[in-house]
C-alpha cells in the first residue's frame, strides 16, 4: 500500500467516485494500471491544530492498514477526507466504517437511472381512493384563528 503525495492526484480521486459517512469521506478512482493501492489522507484547518489533525490522519491511517489489504482494489486510489468525529469515535467503528465505504466504491456503478430512484406518481398513477396529497383536508378552528363551522 502506496501513499499519494501529488496534488494532481487527489484532484483525480475528486472527480471519481465517493462514499462515506459521519467520520470521513472517501474518494476513489480507478487507475487502470494493476499497480498498488495507493492512499491520500486530507485533514482541514476547519478541524483543529496540527496536533488533532495529525492524530485523526493517524486513526485513519491504522483504520486503513486493517482494511486495504483485502478490501482494496489493485490499481486503485482511495483518498479520506477527515470530519471532526474520526477523533473521538471508536477505532472498531471507524474501521468498519472504512470497510463499507470501500465496498461501496469497489461496487460497479450503475447507469444512471437505471432504477433505485423515485419518481412521483402523477395523479392517473395514484391508487383508487387515495387522497390527493396537494389537497388538504384542515377544518379551520378556534384555535387557529378559524371560526368553527
Amino acid at each position: 500500500m502506496d501513499r499519494l503525495r501529488k496534488r494532481r492526484d487527489f484532484l483525480a480521486a475528486a472527480k471519481a467516485g465517493r462514499a462515506g459517512g459521519a467520520l470521513f469521506l472517501m474518494q476513489g478512482r480507478d487507475r487502470g494500471d494493476g499497480a498498488n493501492v495507493r492512499v491520500g489522507f486530507t485533514v482541514t484547518k476547519k478541524i483543529g491544530n496540527a496536533v488533532v489533525r495529525n492524530r485523526i490522519r493517524r486513526r485513519l491511517r491504522e483504520a486503513v492498514r486493517h482494511v486495504l489489504p483485502e478490501a482494496g482494489r489493485p490499481g486503485f486510489d482511495y483518498v479520506l477526507v477527515a470530519r471532526e468525529g474520526a477523533l473521538r469515535a471508536p477505532f472498531d467503528g471507524l474501521v468498519q466504517d472504512i470497510a463499507r465505504a470501500v465496498r461501496k466504491l469497489n461496487a460497479p456503478e450503475r447507469p444512471r437511472g437505471a432504477g433505485g430512484s423515485r419518481s412521483r406518481k402523477s395523479a392517473g398513477e395514484r391508487q383508487a381512493g387515495a387522497p390527493d396529497p396537494d389537497v388538504s383536508d384542515h377544518q379551520p378552528t378556534p384555535a387557529d384563528g378559524g371560526l368553527p363551522a
